[in-house]
């Protein structure tokens, strides 16, 4: 039974080997991006940003419609193929977890903000966040 387990285990493999490369490249891809933009995207949040109630404006609100329109669909794209990818990284090889956080990170929905507060307060991750803001030289977050 396990003889022939590992047999149609091996053949599958063998005939998806283009899609598992094309998938371990992309996890690869992703770690290298997540350990590279998160400490960035960390350090660019402003101090305060938490500290707010309501979501502060975003950087592109002040543009013309259709940019603001243009970088929000192509974020949620983007958003929407990191969560997929995660979830796949659940099962396959890969960094799930980060990128399904990521996916979350980039979507647009109704209570985010309240979730980013939520997931920023929790002393671990507060912590994190803080240690490297310090790295980077800016201020801790302030939270309400």
């Amino acid at each position: 039974m396990k003889d022939l387990f590992m047999e149609n285990l091996i053949t599958w493999i063998r005939a998806h080997d283009t899609t598992l490369w094309w998938l371990a490249s992309g996890s690869v891809i992703i770690f290298v991006g997540g350990l590279i933009l998160v400490p960035l995207l960390v350090a660019r949040i402003p101090h305060d940003y938490f500290a707010h109630e309501e979501r502060p404006p975003t950087p592109w609100s002040n543009q013309h419609w259709f940019v603001q329109m243009l970088l929000l669909v192509v974020k949620n794209i983007l958003g929407v193929v990191l969560l997929l990818l995660g979830i796949a990284m659940l099962l396959l090889p890969g960094q799930g977890l980060l990128s399904i956080l990521m996916g979350i990170m980039l979507l647009n929905f109704p209570g985010k903000f309240q979730l980013e507060r939520w997931f920023v307060r929790r002393p671990a991750v507060l912590r994190s966040i803080n240690w490297l803001r310090g790295k980077a030289n800016q201020d801790p977050l302030l939270l309400p």
